[in-house]
């Protein structure tokens, strides 16, 4: 149901689009100028930075969380960076039209110059989801609909640290019965992280794990495998083949990253599903796996690559060379904003779940909703996302744009280097 707010609006609307078209006036040029009307400029006026206890010293799997306030009384809710970085794209936004999304990932990413390294994309992707969740909420919709809508009722899940009960079997046959979509697991190494890793004897074992997994699963069920980047090429190629008769839902990361061209070769000597870009930021760090079609699934994930905006265009770029999306799991506020994203994309399309049950987060009174291993869209307005920073330490506030930015526009007004 519409809100009473939105009704209202609505009615308008037609009544006045009805009116003006006996007068040779398109509906849909009215609609456009309604929408503009009632969407009013939102200056961004403070941006706030909130240290998140439970966030892992990684800074590409953050969960601080950032919040961009307007003049329009509408606070964005964001996750993720580090306060370095947060803060110094923050004074970006400062006295910025918080409307204008595109704009603003544009000045934040170039704004500098020189292309931001990954640390700072991610910091980036924070800023950004805080701004699509001050969109929704102005315009009381959640960003699902300013994606195009819906494509899928829920989002299937994959479930990664699952806990053994009994055999690994056994552990397998009961997350399918969870709802799971697949038991996620690794190449097998040694309980000791300082430990001597001999993988030709890790191919091996790892091989003998999955027999079991794949027992567990059934043939209805599925398992996937995550070789870590630990394998070097010619054990990647080997257990990828021992592999596939146990028909794997895909193979993830089957060696180092650092050379995505790698995967050129690779391709041609496995047939597992490959997927890759838990790594990765941007469009131009997977670009060349996708339109190879060097992968079968990207792992890229919010706020990583960037946030929401980069990630619709990284959407774009699958859908278009027939890959599915396989976002790696990140903090809670992240995965409400992926679903938002992946609900919209059309593709193949599946989420990682850590843990089997909704979790619960002490500044989070809402965020994701999850059920039997899938994850659903909900219509609260933006990420659908409420947040309560008692729990959390203010490291930092901005409310002063930058003094050492130059920034050149072209003759239309749209962003360019400088």
């Amino acid at each position: 149901m519409f809100s009473s707010r939105r009704r209202t609006v609505l009615q308008s609307a037609l009544a006045g689009a009805a009116g003006l078209s006996a007068f040779g006036v398109l509906p849909t040029t009215f609609r456009f100028r309604r929408a503009q009307a009632a969407l009013k400029s939102m200056k961004i006026t403070r941006v706030r930075f909130y240290e998140n206890p439970l966030s892992r010293p990684l800074f590409n799997q953050s969960k601080h969380i950032v919040t961009v306030e307007t003049d329009a009384g509408i606070t964005g809710i964001g996750e993720g960076g580090t306060a370095d970085n947060v803060l110094r794209l923050a004074a970006f936004l400062i006295g910025q039209d918080a409307n204008r999304i595109e704009e603003a990932w544009q000045y934040m990413y170039r704004g500098d110059f020189y292309p931001p390294g990954r640390e700072k994309v991610h910091a980036l992707g924070a800023l950004d989801m805080a701004l699509w969740d001050i969109k929704g909420k102005a315009l009381d919709v959640p960003v699902y609909e300013l994606l195009g809508g819906l494509t899928r009722d829920s989002v299937e899940c994959y479930a990664t640290g699952y806990p053994q009960k009994g055999t690994l079997k056994a552990a397998a046959a009961a997350c399918m019965k969870d709802g799971y979509r697949a038991f996620r697991t690794a190449v097998v190494g040694p309980k000791d992280n300082m430990a001597v890793f001999n993988a030709r004897q890790a191919v091996d074992e790892t091989v003998t794990h999955c027999t079991e997994l794949r027992a567990g699963v059934g043939s209805k069920g599925d398992f996937c495998i995550d070789y870590h980047t630990r394998l070097d090429f010619p054990e990647a190629v080997r257990l990828s083949r021992l592999l596939l008769p146990l028909n794997p839902l895909f193979c993830e990361d089957l060696v180092r990253s650092e050379n995505p061209g790698v995967y050129r070769e690779l391709r041609s000597q496995v047939q597992v599903p490959i997927a890759v870009g838990e790594q990765f930021g941007d469009r131009w760090d997977i670009n060349e796996l996708i339109e190879g079609r060097l992968i079968d699934y990207s792992r890229v994930t919010i706020p990583n690559v960037g946030g929401i905006t980069e990630m619709c265009k990284l959407a774009a770029l699958c859908e278009t060379h027939y890959v599915g999306l396989i976002p790696h799991f990140t903090g809670p506020v992240s995965v409400a904003a992926l679903v938002h994203v992946v609900a919209s994309f059309s593709g193949t399309a599946y989420m990682e779940m850590a843990g089997i049950n909704q979790q619960t987060f002490a500044h989070l009174p809402k965020h994701y909703d999850f059920k039997s291993g899938r994850l659903f869209p909900n219509a609260r307005p933006g990420l659908g996302v409420e947040l309560d920073t008692t729990t959390l330490k203010l490291a930092g506030e901005v409310t002063k744009p930058p003094a050492d930015v130059h920034i050149y526009r072209r003759p239309d007004g749209s962003l360019t280097n400088w």
